[in-house]
């Protein structure tokens, strides 16, 4: 008996790992789509610079906890202080302000499709800096991608006064920043662990941000409202240290190729998710727009000449 029941464990094991890996891969996916519309609610009545700082005091405390348990260190190595600088303020600082901002002018749909481009920005900083080679493949995936999201900011009526304009600016900022600090993490900080990597940084960021708030914005805190403070803590406790925390074990799980196409699954979740929430319909236009672009953009992280070229093997003359 014991030996049936060892092998018809091992039968299933493969499937309950994949099973699992799928759940969680679906969870990230979740969390990362709603970012967008808690984002938007937070903002109704809490100042941009104020909510994100709020965002990551609430979120600090449970990555302290988290790094504590798993004892890891909470400083960066001397020789990458400037790093440490960098991190907190390119990748949690100045980039969530943009987003926060830009939010207060576009909707959370389109916030996650601008966003969604991140990842061409990082082939282009990829090809700059680390000198990685752009396939002709990938360059038409680029021009896809921005050709459909023009059509999409063209369909979706913005006739982009100064308002709109600076917020999808501040979207694009946003994205260019994250997509320059992940490259440049490649370059320098592959030896420093994730928990580390988020930990001190998200609480720095979070108290500056907070601090910056209370002297520019002056928030009146009891104006904010309930949902206001629901999102805050949906951002702070789910979206940010569960949708680490799951992004975290899928990669020992995923090849990052795979694990990356979550930049491309999550903008879907968040345009029907915000167009349901904002009331706005979902018209055939901005589906087939939306569709060509987050295709694109997947071109991108494809390079067919790269996998000809291994399939087929070396050419000999």
């Amino acid at each position: 008996m014991s030996i049936a029941i060892s092998a018809t464990s091992s039968v299933r094991k493969p499937w309950l790992t994949a099973l699992v890996t799928s759940v969680l891969f679906l969870i990230v996916c979740l969390s990362w789509g709603t970012t967008w519309l808690g984002i938007k609610i937070a903002v109704e009545t809490v100042p941009p610079l104020t909510a994100a700082g709020l965002r990551f005091l609430i979120a600090f405390p449970l990555f302290l906890g988290f790094a504590l348990m798993r004892r890891e260190p909470l400083l960066f190595p001397k020789e990458s202080r400037w790093f440490f600088v960098f991190v907190t303020l390119s990748y949690f600082s100045l980039p969530y302000y943009l987003l926060n901002y830009g939010e207060m002018h576009v909707s959370s749909g389109l916030t996650a499709l601008l966003f969604s481009c991140m990842p061409v920005f990082i082939l282009l900083f990829s090809a700059l800096f680390l000198r990685e080679k752009i396939y002709p493949s990938q360059v038409l995936g680029i021009a896809i991608g921005f050709g459909s999201l023009f059509m999409i900011i063209r369909s979706q009526g913005l006739h982009l006064d100064h308002a709109e304009l600076f917020g999808v600016l501040a979207i694009l900022c946003a994205a260019v920043m994250h997509a320059l600090c992940y490259v440049v993490t490649k370059k320098h900080g592959t030896a420093i662990s994730v928990i580390t990597y988020n930990t001190l940084p998200i609480g720095i960021a979070g108290m500056m941000l907070f601090l910056a708030g209370l002297q520019v914005e002056a928030p009146i805190f009891t104006a904010i409202s309930a949902r206001s403070w629901s999102a805050l803590l949906y951002l702070g406790l789910v979206a940010s240290v569960g949708g680490f925390i799951v992004y975290f074990l899928l990669l020992k799980r995923l090849s990052p190729i795979i694990l990356s196409f979550v930049f491309i699954i999550f903008p879907v979740f968040a345009v029907i998710i915000g167009a349901w929430y904002e009331g706005q319909p979902l018209s055939q236009e901005l589906m087939t727009y939306s569709a060509i672009l987050l295709t694109g953009f997947a071109i991108t992280k494809l390079p067919m000449e790269k996998w000809l070229r291994a399939r087929t093997g070396p050419r000999i003359d």
